[in-house]
């Protein structure tokens, strides 16, 4: 697997509010936000493009402006493992930025994607500049390390139906859009994707989600999936 090397820049477009929706970024004012669009690139990448890859260095911070990327690792038979995905306002790459070491997963894009990208020199000037930055990102990590906690628990513990509900969770969590008690996840990622995340079989995957359309938790309409009682949902299957 090897990294897109040729994706297109715009640098056309100055505008600065999708800066004021990434979270490290959120009790920064407008000049400070222009500033720091001024020290980044922006990118594109078609689907299935590598934004960066596993082991290789990290050199810089990405922002999802538009798309959805997936975060993902490959064991040594060569089989993906699917870790998140990412969609508009979130960002990733920080590990790597601030230990120096090698990037812990590759990153791939699921749609074609416009991505912001800071280097790491910038990235951590910003940090030394602006310390409500810093705390934000720990903010930010606290709570990926919590999502990754309940990963785990809920590959090692849980059965077919539980490891499915917590992926379909987690991307409510990650890309759906809550109205009143329900969440709806717009574009759902193919169930291989999804099988992938869970650790089990598409076929499992498949069969699941019918199962709980039939237990009145979920709707689904071509591609776009409904929860119909999110906190219901999360209390009967987490």
């Amino acid at each position: 697997m090897r990294a897109s090397t040729h994706p297109t820049t715009d640098c056309a477009t100055r505008d600065v509010s999708f800066l004021e929706n990434v979270p490290i970024f959120a009790e920064l004012e407008e000049p400070e936000l222009k500033k720091i669009e001024k020290l980044g690139l922006r990118k594109k990448y078609k689907k299935g493009n590598i934004v960066v890859l596993e082991k290789e260095m990290g050199a810089a911070l990405f922002v999802i402006i538009s798309g959805k990327v997936k975060i993902v690792r490959t064991d040594e038979d060569g089989r993906e493992v699917i870790l998140s995905i990412f969609g508009p306002g979130e960002f990733f790459g920080e590990m790597s930025l601030l230990d120096g070491l090698a990037r812990s997963a590759s990153v791939v894009a699921l749609a074609k994607a416009e991505l912001f990208m800071i280097h790491r020199r910038d990235f951590l000037k910003l940090l030394q500049e602006h310390p409500q930055v810093a705390i934000s990102l720990l903010g930010e990590l606290t709570t990926r390390l919590r999502k990754a906690d309940t990963q785990i628990k809920s590959l090692s513990l849980k059965d077919a139906s539980g490891r499915v509900a917590n992926v379909i969770l987690m991307l409510a969590d990650d890309i759906g859009v809550f109205r009143k008690g329900k969440v709806e996840i717009d574009e759902l990622p193919l169930q291989q994707d999804m099988a992938n995340m869970a650790g089990t079989s598409r076929e499992t995957v498949s069969r699941m989600i019918h199962q709980f359309i039939r237990e009145g938790h979920l709707q689904l309409d071509g591609n776009k999936l409904t929860i119909n009682d999110y906190e219901e949902f999360r209390k009967q299957y987490l």
